[in-house]
């Protein structure tokens, strides 16, 4: 089945494109982000996907027989418990991971769905009787690749750790890490690419924060970041002063994803990286995260 744009989509059911566009945000397959229309995981889900021309920049495609008629309101959302059954998990395992994800936080006492949970089509509820606050999620949430993804690092599953042997891995990730072999030993035992990232590592360490080197960002495109703080959700990333084409179009790149998602970033510079112990704990107290 060929994809056609929205704008044919429209012409195909003969509505008014800003109709149908309206319709596809009410299904949960779309949403816009400052001024720009963002594919949703169920929107991917029911065959949308993103394109890129010359003359329109990215554009959303959809399969020319898309169903655009409502799910049936009695048989799509589920609880964590629902989802823990799935992955014979326990339903607090399931909320931490979700949590882990950026799609909940914890409140003074249940679950709050987060900008990107409600991305994900979670709806805020509420406990009759205790009123502790929790979220229920369409079903298809159990399909999303980045929860299948998490789940199985959690439980030890994933037999490929290496991000340039997924299969989804870009040219550009595998050059990149060829050419900036991870030969650097951080405090805690971590391989870094870089002197600055060892220091970074280091600092982050004997601060006693919680962290993740090269985390894969709970999202499909398949991008890592430099460093995860779990804590307030922050990404750090470290950019050197590599000013080739190339280097300069993936850092581009990552920092729109960034801004796409919403993420909590942190950018480092060599002029921060010298500094470090008086420009991170600013930086990282604006998200919650106290170093000291």
């Amino acid at each position: 089945m060929s994809q056609v744009s929205t704008t044919a989509l429209a012409k195909i059911h003969n509505i008014p494109p800003k109709e149908l566009f309206s319709q596809l945000v009410e299904l949960g397959y779309i949403l816009k982000q400052d001024d720009n229309w963002i594919l949703t995981d169920s929107g991917i889900k029911n065959g949308g996907s993103i394109k890129e021309s010359a003359q329109y920049g990215q554009y959303i495609v959809w399969p020319e027989d898309l169903n655009l008629n409502k799910p049936q309101a009695n048989s799509q959302l589920i609880t964590s418990t629902s989802i823990g059954k799935n992955f014979d998990l326990p339903a607090n395992k399931i909320n931490f991971i979700i949590s882990e994800l950026g799609w909940v936080q914890k409140g003074l006492k249940g679950w709050v769905v987060t900008e990107q949970g409600k991305k994900q089509g979670g709806i805020q509820s509420e406990d009759k009787k205790s009123g502790i606050p929790y979220v229920r999620w369409p079903e298809g949430i159990i399909q999303a690749k980045s929860l299948n993804e998490t789940i199985r690092h959690v439980k030890g599953l994933d037999t490929l750790p290496e991000p340039e042997l997924t299969k989804a891995t870009n040219e550009e990730s595998v050059e990149f890490r060829e050419k900036f072999e991870a030969k650097h030993r951080s405090a805690d035992g971590h391989m870094v690419r870089s002197k600055a990232e060892m220091l970074i590592d280091n600092w982050l360490y004997m601060a006693e924060i919680v962290h993740a080197y090269e985390r894969k960002l709970p999202i499909e495109e398949d991008v890592y970041c430099d460093f995860y703080i779990p804590t307030g959700k922050v990404y750090l990333e470290y950019w050197g002063y590599e000013n080739d084409s190339k280097y300069l179009a993936r850092k581009k790149k990552k920092i729109a994803l960034y801004h796409k998602y919403g993420f909590n970033l942190i950018e480092l510079q060599d002029k921060e990286v010298q500094n470090l112990d008086d420009v991170l704990p600013r930086l990282l107290l604006k998200y919650g995260v106290q170093a000291y």
